[in-house]
């Protein structure tokens, strides 16, 4: 993260010269004088003068070719390639000495000249005063337009209003203060400059590099960048960009700039040649012209308070945080839910639980997943009516589902989903483009989206930031955002990591090129796994592909249709390279500069979905090149790349990440140091094998009564305390608890037996206090209801904990539902699959117990956690099963009117449920009653068409059936309509 800059001098640290490079100078001063003086010389003595020593004629050509006269046109060819090699050192030789500009090409000497240029840079190399003379390699990633000086906040030097506005007018006229000392330091120590060096290998000088070798801090590299930027280089282009410097430019040093490199003008003026000092005095002189207008440019930036940045440039930086609004709401009576502070995890996996948008994603995916799974289950021809129960996880992954319930933080998914579409919506009114955001940083109390440029003000209840591209929105303003079916308009935003509480969201599809991800093999695989599950279930997000390629085969059961995979970089090029030029021609046809004009006004209908890449194989030097080049226009077309690799340098890449084995994430350039989000190994493979255990026709224990909590339904079996769950909450068999406690104590009974497996205690804590809580008011809770619940006879309490740690209750402590799911299971393969009036008896008894949905009677705002549960879905279908078996024993029986009365008692559970409607249509026709059969018909049609259903119409089979039952059903349907 931007830290203050410290401006005290570090002790010099010369470059220092390695063994190796003395042994590469000396083997490239042996090559360069065996090639500049050996070649000829041994030409001269071995074959001498290779010409004729007469004028040539016509009759020489017709002579025999001898083995001299090849020598001799060979000898020729050989001079000819020493001229041309030699005229190649002499040309690098100059550059060298000068320091300045590109070396001049000698015309077909391609080889040569390379060959040349590295024998000259290895000789060089040991001196203090090599100059470039080689265009670098930085050329070819052109990074963000422009880099800013970081913004360095602090949550307590922050105040609102007008004392944040004076605080920066403080700050900007200290700077302004500081600068001046520096200047006038710099003229009475006399102005430093510094060429930028030739590459070494594949390595490129940087400012950060240059700033650290000769300040003795690499984040100074900023004090450089603002001495220089915009200023002509003696080759005639501009310093734009922090990260795009080209060898041979001039850089002007802050006054206590050291190291060999480093020229003192005029003191240190005689080592350097005339030309060099001639240019540096023309660049210190136009330097000395352009400060004219600076300070009046500094004044404007800072106008109204805020720190600013340049109009030209961008840079990701910490957005000035606001005190958070005191918290005086309470949760329920006297209990006020409080910040959790340095709790204990109890062993669940901490990449989860602090990785909030990525764990309610994952979990909201999981839900869904399981839902379809119970649906695709019931309605299977093959399974039958028998609606499946999704596995209850065991060790690592129970651990991972625990650690998502608990770190799962979807009102801050909705926060940033309504927000960024409202804020779409609100500038598609006002006939304004989506701005280019870079980044976006989510706090507990405001959303800040940093953009690439300014763009004027944006649209209430949004507010300008501390500067032109920063937009801020606070959390209590943007209640006005409801529900919107307007396009996504930043799909590829995901999170990095944090810093202190502030989570930072990288846009990869706004990136202007390749991003990099450096560090060790298992550390960036930990980062990439959680940027590809984060982005496969983010719930900001529309349609989107995401291509991971060399890694994360298995994490395509997270979201089958948005990921995808690719083993090599040369699959991924023919791909990329076809979409690349159909992605441009279709923006073009569309009239549209970029895809974030395609998703506002009337074209939003076509999403122009992002496709961002991931890539985890290792490209070689030519792949990377045709990368950059696909990825110089990726930012426009809504193509973001990230690429992790085990090189420190990735040729073209524009942002350049580095994640540590401490669990950092750096990105000096960009003035970024944050805690990174990652999914390590362990956790990745536990999250995987919960989506696969929710497939459908994933099967691994058939036999139902091991995967469920039965309970003993015969007089033996009376339980303690009994909970009605289905339909109005009551308990019966314990007496009420105090009335401060009593929600809390109610809620936290019916989680553990909506989860008879047990509930860990991190998980209560999460569920009942979703802003958070204390340990000790959490274990005050679990004490309370250990003691309101009691224990059995033999003392065993009906609250206790099981050997992993998780609270479980007593058989003796039973619910509605626990009865409802026994009684269906004795009266299909218990004792009612052998005797039919006893599974008459027990479905009859089942069916009785439904008194309406599950725990109508709750109070508002309580009982969030039912969202992450699919008891909403495993309820209808329980109770459509139950029905359906007893109208199939009623029909077996000869009672078309019990049947029918069972389906209709079902349909006010399960009003959707196709099973249902078919077999009610059976049980109608059964009774012999045509018109009540048409009757029933045009309801269910008329129900099947309503806005409710989408307009769908009748199920095929349904309408199969009624062709069946009813031929002349489509007449009547056609003449009501």
């Amino acid at each position: 993260m931007a830290r203050t800059t410290s401006r005290t001098s570090s002790r010099p640290r010369p470059p220092r010269r390695t063994l190796g490079d003395f042994v590469k100078a000396f083997l490239a001063f042996v090559a360069l004088a065996s090639l500049v003086v050996g070649v000829p010389g041994a030409l001269a003595y071995f074959v001498g003068w290779p010409l004729p020593d007469e004028m040539p004629s016509l009759d020489m050509f017709q002579r025999q070719i001898t083995v001299d006269t090849f020598i001799s046109v060979l000898t020729v060819v050989v001079w000819l390639a020493w001229a041309q090699f030699t005229a190649c050192v002499l040309v690098e030789v100059k550059a060298a000495v000068s320091g300045v500009g590109m070396p001049t090409r000698v015309p077909g000497a391609g080889a040569s000249q390379v060959l040349a240029r590295q024998l000259v840079a290895a000789l060089l190399l040991v001196t203090a005063g090599a100059a470039s003379f080689t265009p670098g390699l930085s050329q070819l990633g052109q990074t963000l337009e422009g880099q800013s000086r970081p913004t360095v906040a602090s949550a307590a030097q922050q105040t609102p209003g007008e004392q944040a506005q004076e605080l920066a007018r403080e700050k900007a006229a200290e700077r302004a203060e500081g600068a001046k000392r520096t200047a006038e330091s710099a003229k009475e120590q006399g102005t430093k400059f510094y060429r930028i060096q030739p590459p070494e290998g594949r390595h490129h000088d940087s400012l950060w590099e240059v700033s650290e070798r000769h300040l003795g801090d690499g984040r100074r590299y900023k004090e450089i960048y603002q001495l220089n930027k915009d200023r002509v280089q003696p080759d005639g282009s501009k310093l734009s960009q922090a990260s795009l410097i080209r060898p041979g430019w001039i850089m002007e040093m802050p006054a206590d700039a050291h190291g060999g490199d480093v020229v003192e003008m005029p003191y240190e003026a005689p080592k350097v040649s005339e030309e060099v000092r001639q240019q540096i005095q023309e660049y210190a002189d136009a330097g000395d012209q352009a400060q004219g207008g600076g300070a009046q440019q500094g004044d404007d930036r800072h106008e109204g308070g805020r720190r600013g940045v340049d109009t030209d440039t961008a840079q990701i930086a910490l957005p000035a945080q606001r005190p958070a609004a005191p918290d005086t709401g309470s949760e329920s009576g006297t209990e006020v839910a409080t910040p959790v502070a340095g709790d204990s995890s109890y062993g669940l996996p901490e990449a989860l639980i602090a990785s909030p948008l990525l764990a309610a994603g994952l979990l909201a995916a999981l839900g869904h997943r399981r839902r379809t799974a119970l649906w695709q289950s019931a309605m299977s021809t093959v399974t039958g009516r028998g609606g499946m129960e999704p596995p209850v996880p065991t060790g690592a992954a129970a651990d991972v589902q625990d650690a998502l319930l608990v770190g799962a933080d979807p009102e801050a998914v909705r926060l940033l989903d309504r927000s960024l579409r409202g804020l779409s919506e609100a500038l598609t009114a006002e006939s304004r483009p989506l701005p280019v955001v870079y980044a976006a940083w989510l706090t507990d109390g405001e959303l800040h989206l940093q953009l690439g440029r300014r763009e004027g003000q944006p649209p209430a209840p949004w507010q300008e930031g501390q500067d032109a591209t920063f937009w801020h929105l606070e959390k209590s303003a943007a209640g006005v955002y409801g529900d919107s079916d307007t396009a996504s308009p930043y799909p590829g935003l995901v999170s990095l990591g944090t810093h202190d509480d502030s989570r930072l969201l990288l846009n990869l599809e706004s990136v202007p090129g390749v991003v990099s991800l450096t560090g060790a093999a298992q550390d960036r695989a930990a980062v990439m796994a959680s940027i590809a599950a984060e982005l496969a279930t983010s719930g900001w997000s529309d349609r989107m592909t995401v291509t991971l390629v060399g890694f994360g085969k298995e994490l395509g059961a997270l979201a089958p249709t948005r990921l995808r995979h690719l083993e090599g970089v040369e699959d991924l090029l023919e791909v990329m390279e076809a979409e690349t030029r159909q992605r441009r021609g279709a923006l073009g046809a569309a009239g549209h500069d970029s895809v974030l004009t395609g998703r506002t006004g009337h074209a939003q209908h076509n999403r122009w979905a992002p496709h961002l890449v991931l890539l985890a194989a290792e490209p070689t030097g030519t792949q990377a090149a045709r990368l950059t080049e696909l990825a110089s226009d990726a930012g426009r077309l809504g193509i973001g790349y990230l690429v992790g690799t085990g090189s420190t340098y990735l040729p073209g890449a524009v942002w350049q990440l580095e994640v540590t084995s401490d669990g950092r994430l750096l990105a000096p350039l960009l003035g970024l140091e944050l805690k990174a989000q990652m999914l390590p190994r362990a956790q990745h493979d536990a999250v995987v094998q919960l989506f696969k255990d929710a497939e459908p026709d994933h099967d691994p224990n058939p036999d139902p009564s091991t995967s469920r909590f039965l309970v003993d339904i015969t007089e033996r079996g009376r339980p303690a305390v009994y909970a009605r769950l289905v339909g109005t909450y009551e308990l019966i068999g314990i007496d009420a608890p105090d009335s401060e406690r009593s929600v809390l104590l109610h809620e936290a009974l019916a989680l553990l037996l909506l989860h008879r497996e047990g509930v860990h205690p991190q998980v209560l804590a999460a569920s009942l206090w979703p802003r958070g809580v204390t340990e000790d008011v959490r274990d005050a809770l679990v004490e309370r209801m250990r003691e309101w619940l009691g224990a059995d006879p033999d003392g065993t309490p009906r609250l206790r904990l099981d050997p992993a740690g998780r609270l479980t209750l007593a058989v003796s402590v039973v619910s509605d539902l626990d009865v409802l799911r026994s009684l269906h299971h004795e009266a299909t393969q218990g004792r009612g699959a052998r005797n039919a009036a006893v599974r008459e008896r027990l479905l009859t008894d089942a069916l009785e117990l439904v008194r309406g949905p599950l725990l109508v009677d709750r109070p508002e705002g309580r009982y969030g956690w039912l969202s992450h549960e699919i008891v909403d879905a495993q309820l209808p279908l329980l109770v459509a099963d139950v029905a359906l078996d007893l109208s199939e024993h009623h029909l077996e029986q000869g009672r078309p009117e019990q049947a029918v009365a069972a389906l209709t008692a079902a349909l006010s559970s399960s009003p959707t449920d196709e099973r249902l409607w078919n077999e009610l249509l059976r049980a109608t026709h059964a009774t012999g009653d045509t018109e009540r059969l048409a009757v029933l018909a045009a309801s269910l049609g008329a129900q099947a068409n309503q806005p409710a259903a989408a307009g769908r119409g009748l199920p095929p089979r349904t309408e199969a059936l009624l062709d069946e039952l009813l031929p002349t059903w489509r007449d009547a349907d056609a003449a009501a309509g």
